[in-house]
């Protein structure tokens, strides 16, 4: 709680904390906005594939005349920078987000990975390479994996054991096969409108065909040790009064396969009516009384609860992605503490197909028109030989994939990158685990 006399203190000193942001986006421009009126941090280099993109949102965020940030469409020049301390990946590209941490290692430079997608892809072991390297890799806090992974910290460190966490989205059972050319009825907006507002529609459709809720589940399942269902996601409708009652097991009434899940919660019913008290831009964390004592202080103050008055839930009714993303960059720097990072791969997002796809065709990764992201256990995944999400962009099918049946690598031809060894080592290293 002292994160802000922290960074004054660095003020004072005349020492803010360096910071290189590397996708100058929606997510990068709302961290600048912030950036720019928090005490102790300095802006030292944003590197974009398009600088000039990155000097609009300089100008768009108030940052008149520039500050002296240095833009660059270097990446690999930012995280070498000796003014930079910390580095943030909010690129999006698991690929690309692989060789920065890698490359964040070799400099010593901090990372805090907005950049999600490459967390599922070879989390684990990204974070295993920045312990080693002396430095903190982090998840983003005000993207909703790090703030599932603070409720959940909250629950354990005050002794309730977790029931269940995640977070709430909109979803129907038909998104899953959505492309991007069907996205903007769903979300009220004109072609046109969004063509004009720079709103790429493959990253929307990822956020509708359920792409991004298991990506974010494995990174919470990683981070926490949490798992999700055998089946992966249910996405059950559910508002915050009714949390405790269906976020527990079966067994006791509720909607789990079991306690300890990750899971998301659908805003609306299924056909479409809206759902009370809904969570959709938010985050849960459902957790137990361990004791008669404590389940009678749960009703002597206020909770929620089940029916049995032991099991309660916590939530966050938004996230505010980068206007919160000060929060990791303090914590890396001034703590040495990450906003929640993966320690072993527990869950996995395989690419899994939309229609029946034909040996021959090139898969267009997350959000696309030929395969969506679905959550499993690692070991299932494993078992499978699954082709990881992060891994199905701009890959030609060998064979044919029936709709809703998952690709396996042995499905495609991919060639070899940085992002694929990293990645064959952090299953090698996880089935060797599984065997002893």
């Amino acid at each position: 709680m002292n994160l802000h006399a922290l960074l004054q203190a660095r003020e004072d000193a005349g020492e803010p904390v360096g910071v290189g942001l590397i996708g100058a986006g929606k997510f990068g421009s709302m961290y600048l906005a912030q950036a720019r009126v928090t005490p102790g941090v300095r802006i030292a280099v944003i590197a974009d594939l398009n600088p000039d993109r990155a000097a609009a949102a300089l100008a768009t965020t108030g940052w008149h005349g520039g500050h002296g940030v240095r833009l660059t469409d270097d990446a690999a020049g930012l995280i070498g920078d000796p003014a930079v301390e910390v580095v943030i990946d909010a690129t999006g590209s698991p690929t690309a987000g692989v060789a920065h941490v890698l490359a964040c290692c070799d400099a010593k430079k901090h990372v805090v990975m907005v950049n999600v997608e490459a967390d599922a892809l070879a989390g684990p072991l990204l974070a295993e390479r920045a312990r080693a390297a002396g430095i903190v890799y982090s998840l983003a806090y005000g993207d909703q994996p790090a703030l599932i992974c603070e409720l959940v910290d909250w629950a354990r460190a005050a002794g309730f054991p977790v029931v269940a966490a995640g977070k709430g989205t909109r979803y129907r059972p038909g998104f899953h096969y959505l492309t991007p050319d069907e996205v903007w009825p769903h979300y009220g907006i004109a072609a046109e409108d969004a063509a004009k507002g720079g709103m790429n529609p493959q990253m929307f459709c990822s956020f509708l065909d359920g792409t991004k809720s298991a990506i974010e589940m494995a990174a919470v399942a990683n981070a926490t040790g949490l798992t999700p269902a055998p089946h992966g996601l249910s996405f059950p409708p559910c508002g915050t009064g009714e949390l405790a009652e269906m976020l527990r097991p079966k067994h006791l009434g509720g909607v789990l396969h079991h306690a300890g899940q990750v899971e998301v919660i659908a805003s609306e019913e299924r056909d479409g009516r809206a759902v009370p008290g809904d969570l959709r831009w938010g985050v849960y964390v459902t957790f137990a009384a361990p004791s008669d004592y404590a389940a009678r202080c749960f009703q002597e103050y206020g909770l929620k609860t089940d029916a049995s008055g032991r099991v309660a839930a916590m939530w966050k009714p938004f996230h505010l992605i980068g206007l919160e993303l000060g929060i990791s960059v303090a914590s890396v720097a001034l703590r040495g503490e990450p906003t929640g990072a993966p320690d072993a791969l527990r869950a996995d997002v395989v690419a899994t197909a939309k229609r029946d796809l034909a040996a021959g065709e090139t898969l267009d990764g997350e959000g696309g028109t030929t395969v969506h992201g679905k959550l499993m256990r690692a070991d299932d995944s494993l078992a499978l030989g699954g082709l990881p999400i992060g891994l199905a962009h701009d890959v030609r099918l060998t064979g044919a994939v029936a709709r809703n049946a998952p690709v396996r690598w042995a499905d495609v031809e991919i060639s070899d990158s940085p992002a694929v060894r990293l990645r064959r080592e952090l299953e090698a290293g996880a089935a060797a685990l599984a065997a002893e």
